[in-house]
């Protein structure tokens, strides 16, 4: 019994993935300001700004992956190994500071995307997976 209790309480936490990519497209404007996505050939997919990491080929990247200027805290957790798949980067975009102290265990760790999205993360981020190829979240990322 407490097995299925517990069973049904993690389930329930978990966000809902694979939901609604044109969705998750309408909702990237709140996402411009800060990050835009674009291909290693130039390709501007999405134009936005440059005070987050580009999110093209975000999915299968290890986290922190890329050369950006990534704060202390979020390296911390890269350096682990962890990489991004749709129910980590959907719970980041939940709350990022908050996910950043689970991963950390530390209380003082910060996330520099001050930006919560509350609902919808799953549909943003089956929009990031479909505005990336395949590849881009497969052994090509890894290797970042």
């Amino acid at each position: 019994m407490k097995a299925m209790l517990a069973l049904t309480a993690a389930l329930a936490a978990a966000p809902a993935l694979a939901q609604d990519a044109a969705k998750g497209e309408a909702d990237y404007k709140k996402c411009r300001a800060c990050h835009m996505i674009v291909a290693p050939d130039g390709t501007e997919i999405q134009k936005g700004g440059k005070t987050g990491p580009n999110l093209y080929g975000v999915l299968g990247r290890a986290v922190a992956g890329t050369d950006f200027n990534y704060g202390e805290s979020i390296k911390a957790v890269g350096a682990t190994g962890l990489v991004w798949d749709e129910a980590l980067l959907a719970a980041y975009m939940q709350d990022p500071t908050a996910w950043l102290k689970e991963k950390t265990g530390d209380s003082a760790a910060r996330s520099k995307m001050s930006f919560k999205l509350a609902k919808g993360s799953a549909d943003m981020v089956a929009y990031l997976a479909s505005a990336s190829p395949a590849t881009a979240a497969a052994p090509a990322a890894a290797s970042e």
